[in-house]
């Protein structure tokens, strides 16, 4: 193993490779360069490979090239994620492309010839191909990695890029100027390589690298040695103190960054989310902080990015609030925020129409991705946690780009023509509209409390089922993480690593809470404030009950506790809940569960059913008090047995004994729970068990747009009832 690397990790670890067909040799090569983010991006760069395999119909060897497809990550990818293409179909379509009138970089036939590398699949394989296929397939040699290293990018994002490369790595290593990935540039590349049999690669202008070899480790090494030599080069020119040209400001303390972002994120959330609402990610690593704490910038992130892999996420350019955090306050913060946006917004409108080409997809959300504050860092934002994650990382890419090409050079960013072609790509454009519609959550942020077990639980499930993201709260933190450990299983914790503190999370969270505390509350709603940026779902499935003595009653402290949970616990979370509803200015939603007991009157449970009156008659208040942006409404469920935290085992004996019901103490506790729940059901009209399962259903309906115009309301979901009929 190498081990004169400082600036990258070598991971290759020939007992694992060698027992790996030649694909999965590929699929385990990308995964090793996309595990290291000074290599590539999420989601960015290609590798391949050109391998001899069996014709499926004839049973002859044939070439194929296995490539990364298109919407691939290095880091994560399988081999499903790979498309396969006859070598030979592949060079055949030179020939349609030399017969058209006009071919070039941007001509029509460089698009057309997208489409014709499905007639190329080898085998069947559905993976879309990517447009860099030709950027592989026509190197001269077996294996190909394409990635995006930010030290590379820092040599090909600087003005005088050709002379620096050469420079820098002799004649071993080539220099192509930028051009937009295509066809074109494939011919190119390919003419370069064998024109030049000494190159082993090249650098890319204002892209990144691309290497070959005909050894797929050996490739693999290349690529390390190439980014290491270019970092190593930049660490030696490193301008240290000076970098940036030297700080401008200094850092908060967590402690009141902390307090600052808690303040502020409801507020920008809801002045970034005009058009679309969005998830944030927060990043105040010492990195990012070097940069926006800064002299310089201002300037550099006035010129934008340069890797189209990164703009394409982080826009054109960021937005970079001058606000001191050492002599102005948040209301001076909010005031420049407000007055960038609105810059922002004209400036974005105006790079669009001075851009802009007759067949140009419609302008998209003016508003920034990348929000730039000094002494707190960044604040990326995305359509979900995953994608205001992937945000926050690239423009940490940028930021080390722009920092090795400073120390170098003078940093050059993409013409802005340039980087509207890509950005406006039609091609693009035909990939987002291939995309299955967003689900009704899919940008929201969601807290369930009591989420741990029961009617919470299957909540949560139920609400993260369509794309929101899921707060789950309980009183037992364990119970609450477990909850969000299940949702994270199924649907997975997303890509991009970014993100300080828990704004690192995923689109679950689990947090403790007692919500008869209004500090504990706050505390955990400060939390989903840093993690996600807001809030706009909220359902209160937390409830207690306390089963009587023999003469069917509590004491005096349980009356109180089943007041302080079942009333005021709601009422205190919607209150501070309302805070950041109000910051936002986005509408939300708040379901509160009463119950069926709140209008039938009967012994045996007086605290807990004059507790749910009382609730019911919240849910109408609290509709008035959060109108018009809030909508409030209740949900109150009867009788669920199976799967509640509020029948435990002596409450089911309890109750079996109440109700004269036949049961023995050795009897397994779900057998005596099934017991009661089936007598429940005999009591309703439609005969039969009421589950979490139903309420949850219930909860996402006054939740959804089906019920969006109904507030102050109380749905019971209890099978028939006759006895809660409204009288």
């Amino acid at each position: 193993m190498p081990s004169n690397y400082q600036h990258v990790n070598f991971l290759w670890d020939d007992a694992v490779a060698d027992k790996l067909d030649p694909v999965d040799r590929l699929v385990y090569r990308s995964n090793l360069l996309g595990a290291d983010q000074r290599i590539t991006n999420t989601g960015g760069g290609n590798t391949s490979s050109k391998v001899s395999m069996a014709d499926p119909l004839s049973g002859e060897p044939v070439e194929v090239m296995w490539v990364k497809g298109s919407g691939g990550d290095l880091r994560t990818s399988q081999r499903a994620n790979f498309a396969s293409l006859y070598m030979d179909k592949l060079r055949s379509l030179r020939a349609i492309y030399d017969r058209a009138e006009e071919k070039g970089v941007k001509t029509a036939i460089e698009d057309e010839m997208v489409a014709l590398y499905t007639h190329c699949v080898y085998n069947l394989n559905p993976r879309a191909t990517s447009i860099d296929t030709p950027l592989h397939s026509f190197i001269p040699a077996a294996h190909v990695d394409h990635t995006h290293p930010n030290a590379v990018i820092a040599i090909a994002a600087v003005k005088n890029s050709e002379s620096l490369t050469a420079e820098i790595f002799g004649d071993e290593i080539g220099w192509v100027g930028w051009q937009r990935p295509g066809y074109d540039l494939g011919l190119k590349m390919g003419d370069l390589a064998r024109q030049n049999p000494n190159y082993r690669g090249l650098v890319m202008g204002g892209h990144g690298l691309i290497n070959w070899t005909d050894d797929d480790k050996a490739c693999y090494e290349l690529s390390l040695e190439i980014i290491e030599k270019a970092a190593q080069y930049i660490a030696s020119r490193d301008k240290g103190d000076r970098t940036f040209g030297g700080q401008k400001y200094a850092t908060l303390s967590d402690a009141d960054r902390d307090a600052l972002l808690v303040e502020l994120l409801p507020r920008l959330r809801g002045l970034v989310s005009q058009q679309n609402r969005f998830i944030a990610t927060v990043q105040s690593d010492p990195t990012i902080l070097e940069f926006v704490n800064s002299q310089d910038t201002a300037r550099l992130a006035e010129l934008g990015t340069s890797c189209p892999d990164h703009f394409l996420r982080t826009k054109i350019k960021p937005l970079y609030v001058d606000w001191n955090p050492q002599s102005e306050d948040l209301a001076d913060l909010l005031a420049k925020l407000e007055s960038g946006l609105a810059q922002y917004r004209l400036d974005y409108a105006a790079y669009y129409e001075r851009c802009k080409h007759p067949d140009s997809p419609a302008m998209r959300d003016p508003s920034p991705t990348v929000i730039l504050i000094p002494g707190v860092g960044m604040v990326a934002w995305g359509k979900n946690k995953s994608e205001s994650r992937v945000t926050a990382e690239f423009y940490n890419c940028a930021v080390a780009v722009m920092r090795g090409a400073e120390a170098m050079d003078e940093y050059t960013a993409l013409p802005q023509q340039e980087a509207f072609d890509i950005e406006y790509w039609l091609l693009e454009e035909a990939k987002l509209r291939r995309m299955p519609p967003e689900q009704e959550l899919a940008r929201h942020i969601a807290v369930v409390v009591g989420a741990g077990s029961g009617i919470g639980k299957e909540v949560a499930h139920r609400l993260a089922k369509e794309g929101a993201h899921v707060v789950c709260a309980d009183l037992s933190g364990d119970t609450a993480q477990a909850t969000a450990d299940e949702l994270t299983a199924i649907y997975g914790l997303g890509i991009g690593v970014a993100g300080t503190g828990i704004a690192a999370c995923g689109p679950a969270i689990g947090l403790g809470v007692n919500i008869t505390d209004r500090a504990s509350v706050g505390a955990m709603l400060e939390q989903v404030v840093l993690a996600y940026g807001g809030i706009d779902n909220l359902v209160i499935t937390a409830g207690i009950f306390f089963p009587p003595d023999t003469s069917g009653h509590i004491p005096d402290d349980s009356w109180g506790l089943t007041f302080a949970v079942n009333v005021t616990g709601s009422y205190i979370v919607a209150d501070e809940a309302r805070k950041i509803w109000q910051a936002q200015g986005l509408p939300g939603t708040l379901v509160l569960t009463t119950s069926a007991n709140g209008v039938v009157a009967k012994k045996g449970s007086l605290a807990y059913d004059t507790s749910k009156a009382a609730a019911n008659h919240l849910v109408r208040e609290l509709a008035i008090e959060l109108s018009p942006l809030v909508r409030v409404n209740g949900l109150a469920p009867a009788t669920v047995v199976a799967g509640s935290a509020m029948f435990p085992r002596e409450r089911v004996i309890s109750s079996l004994a109440k109700y004269e019901l036949p049961y023995d103490t050795a009897e397994e506790t779900d057998t005596l729970r099934n017991r009661l729940a089936e007598f429940y059901a005999q009591r309703t009209l439609t005969k039969a068990p009421i589950t979490p399962e139903d309420q949850a259903e219930a909860a996402w309906l006054l939740t959804s747009k089906a019920l969006s115009k109904t507030s102050g309301q109380i749905l019971t979901v209890d099978g028939g009832l006759h006895e809660a009929f409204l009288r």
